[in-house]
């Protein structure tokens, strides 16, 4: 791959922690400071490459997280990704200064590594890291920002998102012990390579938008 001035930044977390929000409004301010810069979004739902993506979570593929091995899930994200970087953004990374993703192959270590043994991790990232960036060949990100977010918080967040209706979250979203195992994927991820952690809640509630786009700007500058 060429090289390129871009930096690709990631902010990842878990569902409910304000990802699509932060994005957006770091993408903004950069925008305002006069950067060229755009956001991703994955998994890209209105993209053919998403499709297998969008039986999983849907449930066609059976009805637990467990049902999908974490490889084959895995695969299924990164079609998504490479789809997404040749057909829409690919262009765009040789010659703007930030792309901001919410989410990225961060996300398969978060999810699909929860479901592996704790002595299977360092093989997963591995491989992970070997069969997207190297061999997909989709853009390795400068940094990846992790919004954290106490589960209790988030899980109120995503019942307020469907208004109560918890049937309308997707196989991930639904499982409480599932989404705990995810917390301590991150948790390790954020040990082994050095994500930059954002604390969005006080343990009560969470903090304000504008003082969590603050830290996250801060951080970006600090590049």
């Amino acid at each position: 791959m060429a090289d390129s001035k871009c930096k690709l930044i990631v902010i990842d977390g878990l569902d409910g922690s304000g990802k699509a929000t932060q994005t957006a409004r770091l993408c903004e301010r950069l925008k305002a400071e006069g950067y060229l810069a755009r956001t991703l979004s994955f998994p890209d739902y209105k993209s053919d490459g998403s499709a297998a993506v969008r039986m999983y979570l849907g449930g066609r593929l059976g009805d637990s997280p467990d049902d999908v091995n974490a490889y084959a899930a895995s695969s299924f994200y990164a079609v998504d990704r490479v789809v997404s970087y040749l057909n829409t953004w690919g262009r765009d990374y040789q010659s703007y200064d930030y792309i901001i993703a919410d989410r990225y192959v961060t996300s398969n270590i978060i999810h699909q590594m929860a479901k592996l043994k704790e002595d299977e991790r360092d093989d997963y990232i591995a491989w992970l890291y070997d069969y997207e960036y190297r061999r997909l060949l989709i853009p390795e990100p400068d940094a990846v920002i992790f919004l954290d977010v106490d589960p209790a918080i988030s899980q109120k967040l995503m019942s307020g998102r469907y208004h109560g209706d918890d049937s309308k979250k997707d196989i991930h979203e639904s499982n409480v012990a599932y989404l705990d195992s995810c917390r301590k994927s991150a948790a390790y991820a954020i040990d082994k390579l050095g994500w930059t952690v954002v604390k969005c809640d006080d343990g009560e509630k969470m903090r304000s938008i504008e003082d969590i786009g603050d830290e996250l700007f801060d951080i970006i500058k600090s590049l």
